[in-house]
């Protein structure tokens, strides 16, 4: 359920924390201190209000909310027995669905990191993808404990700027999402590529999990974005486009079976709220690409 900003302008401060009370775990304090700073000219705004409460606390206080957030794939998780909302960002990444030996290696980490640090790892795992998050805790349990808790609070920022996005309307937005998208050019035939399959597959260790499968359409490209609408999740990806197809379809013959027939391109994402255009540009018997824009 979302509400429009400048109703929320208009509440007190018990409805305020209703409509907003799930935007930082268990801490119905942050709402109660960003309601007195009311009205608010934009979503960013509000966010900003609501993060300079947390800034603003006391260490101890910190310390507890940041205490509060549950433990990745953690035996809560299992259970059920954290918030909906950690619940949905934990599905997002597939932390829902680990096999036995993947949830042994999260609750390793889980306890090596609370062993040293004194809090539970925290991530936005919507822009990570589950090879990212495990690079994250590895490299992150090399942290010195003032470091840690400076980069636990950055990503508790990630986290509630996407889920105030999701609950609250109007002026000034935050940007959270980013953009995947492609386009093949036929530079054969002198035109857009068209009706050629496409498969985006995530990468994770040796594997290769598909998240998307489409064709091209009349200017080359996709009637909708490979990923849009949400944070690009950190990690490798590859894109496979089925040139051989294509080009048996046109009548372009490159050998039996043809020189080119799928061409598979990997890449890497970095910036979770960027636009990342990977084009191929392609004749039966070469192919190039670049990162565009």
């Amino acid at each position: 359920m979302t509400v429009a900003l400048a109703d929320l302008n208009r509440m007190d401060l018990a409805d305020f924390e209703a409509a907003t009370g799930g935007v930082f775990e268990l801490a119905p304090w942050v709402a109660a201190t960003a309601h007195a700073k009311r009205p608010f000219a934009t979503v960013a705004d509000l966010h900003e209000a609501m993060m300079a409460a947390v800034q603003s606390a006391t260490h101890d206080a910190q310390f507890a909310f940041v205490g509060n957030h549950p433990d990745l794939a953690g035996k809560a998780a299992r259970a059920g027995a954290i918030t909906d909302e950690s619940r949905t960002e934990q599905a997002s990444a597939g932390l829902d669905t680990l096999s036995d030996r993947e949830f042994a290696r999260f609750h390793q980490l889980n306890d090596a990191y609370r062993a040293k640090f004194g809090f539970p790892f925290i991530v936005c795992v919507r822009r990570h993808t589950r090879d990212s998050i495990l690079h994250q805790f590895e490299r992150r349990l090399q942290h010195d404990v003032a470091a840690e808790f400076t980069t636990a609070l950055r990503e508790i920022f990630y986290i509630t700027r996407l889920r105030l996005v999701a609950t609250v309307t109007g002026e000034g937005v935050p940007q959270v999402s980013g953009r995947l998208s492609t386009h093949v050019l036929d530079t054969h035939a002198g035109h857009p590529a068209v009706g050629v399959g496409i498969e985006l597959y995530e990468l994770a260790g040796e594997q290769a999990h598909r998240i998307v499968r489409t064709v091209t359409n009349d200017d080359g490209r996709t009637d909708a974005p490979l990923i849009g609408g949400r944070p690009l999740p950190i990690g490798r990806y590859e894109l496979r486009f089925a040139l051989g197809d294509h080009y048996r379809s046109r009548g372009v013959h490159s050998g039996d079976p043809p020189f080119l027939d799928i061409v598979p391109l990997r890449f890497s994402i970095a910036e979770p709220e960027g636009h990342y255009h990977v084009p191929l540009l392609c004749t039966p018997w070469s192919y190039s690409t670049y990162r565009g824009s």
